[in-house]
C-alpha cells in the first residue's frame, strides 16, 4: 500500500512529537522524501527506528504494556470463550473478537484506551458487510489444506487463540501457522509473547524474522517466506500487515479496525469501523 503524503505528514509528525532534535528530524524527512514507491509505513517505521538507536538508543520499551495487555486479555479468555460456545456460529463470533482485539495498538493509535477497549465487546455480531467475504473465507478454509495467520498486537492474539480454537475445530484438517514479529517492536506480538498466551496449543509459531511492524515479503526469512508461499488460506490481522502485503500479487484475507485517518478515509467508514477484506 503507497505512502500517500498525508501518510508521510503523519508519520514525520510522529516523530517530531518525539524530539525537537533537529538533526533526527533532517534524517527522518530525508527519508521521507526518498522513500521508493514500493516503500510502506511499517518499512519506513523500520527505518527511522534505526535512525533512532544511532540518536538515541533503544527505543521505548514496551514489554510492560504487551504483558499488561495479554494479562488483561487472558484474565477474560474463560468468560470469552463460553461466549463463543454458546452462540450459534462459535468461529463467527470468535473471529469479531479477534478483530476487536487490533483496537490494542501503540502504534496507530494516538491512545489506547482500556475503557473503551472493553467497550467494544458489546457488539460480537458479524456485519452484514462481512458475510460475503466469511463465507467466502470458509469456502477456502474448507478446500485447502494450510492456514497462516499474520498477528499483530499483544492482548489481540489471545484472541487470535480464542479464533484459531474454533478455527481448528471447524476444520480440523488445516495446517495452522502464526507469524509473529522476529524482534521487539512497539505493542506487536513477538514468539516470546505467542508463547506466553499459549498460542502455540493451536497454531506453530514462526517469525518474521526483524523489528518490522508488518509483513514484508522482501525481508521474511526463508521460512516465513515457505509458509506464506505454501499457505492455501492467509488471514492477516491489522493495519500494518494491510499497508506492507497488499498490492503485493498475495492471495489474502485482511481483518483489522480502522484508527487513523488513512483507513478511515479510504474505506470511508467511522473510526474503528471493523473491516474483514480480501485481496484476490
Amino acid at each position: 500500500m503507497r505512502i500517500s503524503e498525508s501518510c508521510a505528514k503523519c508519520l514525520y509528525d510522529k516523530q517530531q512529537s518525539k524530539t525537537d532534535n533537529e538533526e533526527y528530524l533532517a534524517k527522518i524527512k530525508e527519508l521521507l522524501e526518498n522513500r521508493r514507491e514500493e516503500d510502506t509505513s511499517p518499512y519506513m517505521v523500520y527505518l527511522f527506528n534505526k535512525v533512532h538507536e544511532e540518536f538515541f538508543g533503544k527505543a521505548a520499551d514496551y514489554k510492560e504494556i504487551k504483558k499488561k495487555y495479554n494479562d488483561l486479555v487472558l484474565s477474560m479468555e474463560n468468560d470469552l470463550r463460553s461466549e463463543i460456545e454458546k452462540s450459534d456460529d462459535p468461529l463467527a463470533k470468535a473471529f469479531i473478537m479477534s478483530r476487536i482485539g487490533n483496537y490494542i495498538d501503540f502504534g496507530a493509535m494516538n491512545h489506547v484506551d482500556q475503557n473503551e477497549f472493553m467497550t467494544l465487546f458489546k457488539d460480537t455480531e458479524m456485519q452484514e458487510r462481512d458475510i460475503p467475504v466469511y463465507k467466502e473465507f470458509l469456502k477456502e478454509c474448507a478446500e485447502g489444506s494450510s492456514f497462516l495467520l499474520a498477528c499483530d498486537n499483544c492482548g489481540e492474539i489471545v484472541l487470535d487463540k480464542l479464533m484459531l480454537e474454533q478455527l481448528a475445530k471447524r476444520f480440523p484438517h488445516l495446517k495452522i501457522r502464526a507469524l509473529v514479529r522476529g524482534k521487539e517492536v512497539l505493542n506487536d506480538a513477538t514468539s516470546e509473547d505467542a508463547y506466553y498466551v499459549g498460542l502455540d496449543k493451536f497454531a506453530e509459531i514462526i517469525s518474521n524474522g526483524d523489528a518490522v511492524a508488518g509483513t514484508i515479503y522482501d525481508m521474511l526469512p526463508e521460512e516465513a517466506r515457505k509458509a506464506l508461499d505454501e499457505a492455501d488460506v492467509v488471514l492477516a490481522k491489522g493495519q500494518g500487515n494491510y499497508e506492507s502485503m497488499s498490492g503485493q500479487g498475495l492471495r489474502v484475507f485482511y481483518a483489522f479496525l480502522c484508527k487513523c485517518d488513512l483507513f478511515i478515509n479510504r474505506f470511508n467508514v467511522p473510526k474503528l469501523t471493523g473491516m474483514f477484506v480480501q485481496e484476490r
